[in-house]
């Protein structure tokens, strides 16, 4: 080969080499998981459709080896200190997180999800995952202070907060009408299916 041919050769094949280890790393990193809220429309045998709250018409599989979950209203007054729980916040007017719902969650489930990450139930929203280590009452709700690995925040939760708690849920709960929160993944053709899901008991809404 002649010497200008060998030297043009040599950064396409670098370009190239690098061009498949990029896609090469992206087809190995795991789907991203996201969130669908809304009402169950139809069920058929393991298709779920929902009206979601934006009002897009969603298909939903569950997987084999999908969960259920029932969420049920309980009082602020059942957020001790101890409790693990989950805080959907924004922030307050004076900088302070503010919950706009708590959900407690079971003994069986304390360390799911145990961190604080940007989430979507809001524009600035924040979910935390943590254990509540003091709780102030006031007139105004309650003043939670939540550690978790790695940081700790002051959470203000109002008398008008949400508070729910996760039952034991089972299939048969997924029917037209009722409403749901489901965690989902983008299968490779492009559909997306759901391992997980959380069903509103009594008219509850999930709030998270």
């Amino acid at each position: 080969m002649p010497p200008y041919r060998s030297t043009l050769a040599r950064p396409l094949f670098a370009v190239a080499m690098v061009a498949a280890s990029t896609l090469y790393a992206i087809a190995q990193q795991p789907p991203v998981s996201s969130r669908v809220r809304g009402t169950i429309e139809s069920v058929v045998g393991d298709t779920i459709e929902v009206k979601s709250r934006s009002g897009e018409d969603v298909k939903l599989h569950m997987t084999g080896d999908a969960r259920v979950a029932g969420i049920v209203k309980i009082a602020l007054s059942d957020i001790k200190v101890g409790s693990f729980i989950g805080a959907t916040t924004v922030p307050g007017s004076d900088g302070t997180p503010k919950a706009v719902e708590v959900h407690v969650f079971p003994e069986e489930m304390r360390g799911t999800g145990e961190g604080s990450r940007p989430w979507d139930t809001r524009p600035n929203s924040s979910m935390t995952n943590a254990t509540v280590a003091e709780s102030v009452v006031s007139n105004d709700g309650h003043t939670l202070l939540v550690k978790y690995k790695g940081g700790e925040k002051k959470v203000m939760v109002s008398p008008d907060t949400p508070v729910v708690t996760y039952v034991p849920g089972d299939k048969s709960e997924l029917k037209a009408g009722a409403k749901i929160i489901a965690f989902t993944k983008k299968s490779p053709d492009g559909s997306l299916e759901t391992n997980r899901i959380s069903v509103g008991r009594d008219g509850i809404t999930p709030p998270m």
